[in-house]
């Protein structure tokens, strides 16, 4: 009966998801193996190669459809990188437009040396779009209809700092809920016209403050500056194996990830987003936004390589991950 009643409450769920348009204007074809070790000027044999789409808004709607959600998504693509991200795409049932663009869409590589137990990360930059390859990617992220806006991920070569600053307001103006994951100048320009939400991680909050946030009471007083500051509802802050916080104009929440044995780190950030954007597009609360989004954010490390996290996994996390509301002391000031 206990089976049948979460299934039933589950089922209900999908049936009343809003939908989801993802955007990634730096995909990327994602490749990962394993050496035994890493030797400068040695010839390193590789295994347990991995292919997979990759790029921030790709991996977030991948996990939004195993998770059971609406979703789509957008992004350029071009030369044989980028018909065999297409490709696997396809593969995996996802729903997507790629905008046809001149240049290559990159590759990444991520390499587990074996014997240290260290893994090795290798981001390449990307084509450079040109002014109407930009213009279609950004009318295709706008056309059509859907709910929920997510973008994720840097901007390639070139690209306008602003360029997420103008599609929030375009988001914003036409009444959607638009989240974003990015750092640096493009976060910085992002945050000051309207947007539902962020995706910092602490790296990328500290780096907003130009100061470290050690401690639960300065990294809540940062996020609830930004929201002071901004035109902002909501931060999630990714803080790794310490888990995540989410602070909305209603409240502010911890969560602690559930005890796992880490594989990879690749992805974590991504699955995070996409558990988060999933439960908001189910309209759960707050607090279940944030147990989703850690228990995808933990559930991806333990896949290797630059797979992401599967449901199965993350509704087994979601029951175990801890939360606690947490209050602003008075006198906290960053």
């Amino acid at each position: 009966m206990i089976v049948i009643k979460v299934i039933t409450i589950r089922s209900a769920i999908f049936m009343n998801m809003k939908s989801i348009r993802t955007l990634t204007l730096n995909p990327a074809l994602d490749i990962s193996a394993t050496t035994d070790s890493v030797i400068p000027t040695e010839k390193l044999r590789c295994r347990d190669v991995r292919r997979d789409a990759g790029g921030g808004g790709i991996n977030v709607a991948r996990v939004i459809k195993r998770l059971g959600g609406d979703v789509e998504a957008t992004f350029p693509a071009g030369g044989p990188c980028g018909e065999i991200l297409t490709r696997l795409l396809t593969q995996e049932g996802m729903r997507f437009h790629a905008v046809s663009i001149e240049g290559e869409t990159r590759e990444d590589f991520t390499f587990l040396d074996k014997s240290a137990g260290r893994q090795y990360r290798f981001i390449f930059p990307g084509p450079v779009l040109s002014e109407g390859e930009w213009e279609s990617c950004i009318a295709e992220a706008m056309r059509g209809r859907f709910d929920i806006a997510c973008a994720s991920g840097s901007l390639p070569p070139e690209a306008p700092t602003d360029q997420y600053a103008r599609l929030a307001l375009q988001y914003h103006q036409s009444g959607k809920k638009f989240l974003l994951d990015t750092a640096g100048p493009a976060l910085l320009a992002a945050v000051k016209v309207p947007l539902y939400l962020i995706k910092p991680n602490l790296k990328e909050l500290s780096s907003l403050f130009q100061r470290p946030l050690e401690s639960e009471m300065a990294r809540l007083s940062a996020c609830k500056r930004l929201l002071a500051d901004f035109p902002l509802e909501a931060v999630a802050l990714s803080l790794g194996a310490e888990g995540a916080m989410l602070v909305t104009r209603q409240g502010a929440w911890q969560a602690n990830c559930p005890p796992t044995q880490p594989i990879s780190t690749v992805g974590a950030g991504d699955s995070f987003m996409g558990g988060l954007a999933w439960a908001l597009a189910a309209d759960l609360p707050p607090e279940d936004m944030l147990r989703c989004a850690t228990a995808a954010g933990t559930a991806a490390v333990t896949t290797p390589g630059t797979e992401l996290c599967h449901a199965v996994d993350v509704w087994r996390l979601r029951q175990l991950v801890t939360l606690r509301e947490i209050q602003l002391s008075e006198g906290v000031t960053i």
